[in-house]
């Protein structure tokens, strides 16, 4: 999974006609890492996602724009806009981050 750079990728990437998935997180979050485990089963169930990785420490005022208040959190941007936020409270499965991914990926 790449890692966003600059504010610069990120507003390229969130550009995009089709649906971009951002992950934010830290690297001293327990949740991120227990994520990283069971992405590739999440892969496997949905297929093809096109996911990026944004360290919120690191860009605090992208995080503050798009209300990411725990990580990790997944956010689905189309053309500019947040179409969906799968809060770090309901992102600890397996099961839950196929759900919003298979909902909100359309």
């Amino acid at each position: 999974m790449e890692l966003v750079k600059s504010e610069d990728q990120f507003e390229e990437l969130i550009s995009s006609k089709e649906p971009v998935v951002l992950k934010f997180v830290t690297d001293w979050c327990p949740d991120c890492k227990r994520m990283d485990m069971f992405l590739p089963t999440v892969f496997e169930e949905i297929g093809s996602v096109t996911m990026y990785q944004i360290d919120k420490d690191e860009f605090p005022e992208l995080a503050e724009k798009y209300t990411v208040m725990g990580i990790p959190s997944l956010l689905v941007f189309k053309n500019g806009e947040k179409q969906a936020h799968l809060h770090s409270a309901n992102a600890k499965t397996p099961d839950q981050v196929i759900e919003f991914l298979s909902e909100n990926l359309k």
